[in-house]
């Protein structure tokens, strides 16, 4: 394979690495926005809870009390919803990972072939000009023994 091929191919796993990468990051990203997601209605049901607690003190009516609870129902729904998109935002974040991953060997096979190639393309100009210092010194050689 030529080297303009191998550079070809170069640039388009490369540019596949980089789409691999950005997938990766944008689902990593999503991850962490679940996480937070989980966090933030973890905290507004403590606070809520602790409203509820404050208000049960002074007296609440029923009607009051199954509103408070119904809320939190609803709360403790969101937080099992947010659970499970962190498990599928952690999979797929797993899975582009070793998209990723795949990829970048992939890139790394072909640069290891350019090397190969590239030494090889050195060594045979190594050879030719050893071929043409040794062509030299025998062309000089000779016109000394003739002269």
């Amino acid at each position: 394979m030529s080297i303009k091929q191998l550079d070809t191919l170069y640039r388009f796993e490369k540019d596949k690495e980089m789409k691999a990468a950005q997938a990766l990051q944008a689902a990593e990203l999503d991850y962490q926005q679940n996480l937070d997601r989980l966090k933030g209605v973890g905290e507004y049901r403590l606070e809520y809870m602790r409203r509820l607690s404050e208000r049960t003190k002074q007296g609440v009516d029923s009607s009051t009390f199954n509103h408070f609870h119904a809320f939190v129902t609803k709360l403790d729904h969101a937080g099992e919803q947010v659970q499970i998109a962190i498990k599928q935002s952690k999979a797929l974040m797993e899975q582009r990972k070793q998209q990723w991953l795949k990829q970048r060997q992939k890139v790394q096979a072909v640069e290891h072939l350019k090397e190969i190639q590239m030494k090889k393309l050195a060594a045979a100009a190594n050879r030719r000009e050893q071929n043409m210092f040794d062509e030299i010194a025998t062309q000089q050689f000779v016109r000394r023994n003739i002269a």
